[in-house]
């Protein structure tokens, strides 16, 4: 057996296509059920007016491992949106998770022993666009899934490379210089 995971973070931005607004913004948890991680999990199980959480599904009675908590980022206020978040994102999320096992990003012996909690941003206006490319939103989520399950498995970004990068990277919605967004 490999060394036990405690409590390891990540995140990732993946853009949309053109026009979509589909970007996909995880931020993750990943642990043991027996601690933290496991102890956040269980606490998240029960619901919140606007904020529904789900398992990460690949199909029916097909819950993926780790278990996987899929939480909104933002308040469900329509039956689109939800079926945004437990339709295209909940099955690339899944596949992501899956996947990440498979390739041995996760440790396959350590599947039913950890836990992820997922926070999900699905921007409100994808509810209301009658053009929206659900294969885009379904693409976004699962390419930052699984950057967001390395990083957290690897540590990534490295407080050296943290370190290195203070005075050459700023976040894009704020410039400290400017005060403005880079969008």
């Amino acid at each position: 057996m490999t060394d036990s995971i405690w409590f390891r973070t990540g995140e990732a931005t993946v853009f949309s296509s053109d026009g979509q607004g589909t970007d996909a913004m995880p931020e993750i948890l990943i642990g043991s059920v027996k601690g933290p991680a496991g102890n956040a999990f269980a606490n998240l199980m029960g619901q919140t007016e606007g904020h529904t959480r789900m398992f990460a599904i690949r199909a029916c009675n097909q819950q993926v491992r780790p278990a996987t908590l899929m939480v909104p980022k933002v308040t469900i206020k329509s039956t689109a949106y939800v079926n945004l978040f437990g339709g295209p994102v909940q099955s690339a999320v899944a596949d992501a998770v899956l996947d990440s096992v498979i390739a041995g990003v996760i440790p396959k012996d350590q599947a039913n022993d950890l836990c992820i909690i997922a926070m999900l941003w699905i921007a409100p206006e994808c509810a209301t666009n009658p053009d929206l490319d659900r294969k885009d939103l379904y693409r976004t989520n699962y390419e930052a899934m699984k950057l967001a399950i390395s990083r957290a498995m690897n540590n990534s970004p490295s407080i050296e490379e943290l370190i290195a990068n203070r005075h050459k990277i700023v976040h894009e919605m704020y410039d400290p210089e400017t005060g403005e967004s880079q969008w």
